[in-house]
């Protein structure tokens, strides 16, 4: 078993990544798609999304432009390879979830239906920052390593 020094595996760290990575994946994913068809905002139950945008000031086309980029974003969290593309993806995921809470706080201030993007943006955070050494592109804070 590979242990580190503090006694957590390699292993453990994976199962992590892979565990928040799939969660924000399959979000992505469900999310582009209910977009895409203006479906409920939670797949059978809620408002459509549809109503929500609009309710919120946004352009009803709005959707298909985020609906494309939510399926192309978690597809390519889940495919081997292609670090910047991942970079990119976990970029737009956290801008397009921390943006839907500040729509409701900033709208409505209602930090309730705040509350779920930002847990999300929180999980993309995650499964960002336990990817694999790999998958690094290099040091974002010189001297600042999670591994440590």
């Amino acid at each position: 078993m590979n242990k580190d020094h503090r006694g957590s595996t390699y292993e453990d760290k994976i199962i992590a990544y892979w565990t928040v990575t799939i969660l924000i994946a399959l979000e992505t994913l469900v999310g582009g798609v209910d977009d895409l068809v203006h479906g409920k905002a939670i797949l059978v139950a809620g408002a459509r999304v549809a109503d929500i945008v609009t309710r919120l000031g946004y352009p009803l086309y709005l959707l298909r432009i985020i609906g494309v980029w939510k399926l192309l974003g978690g597809i390519v969290l889940l495919i081997p390879g292609y670090p910047r593309l991942k970079e990119w993806a976990y970029a737009g995921i956290f801008f397009e979830l921390s943006g839907a809470a500040a729509s409701w706080w900033m709208h409505e201030h209602n930090m309730g239906e705040a509350l779920a993007p930002m847990i999300l943006a929180g999980v993309a955070l995650v499964s960002w920052a336990l990817r694999p050494q790999h998958r690094l592109l290099g040091v974002l804070i010189p001297g600042f390593n999670i591994d440590a």
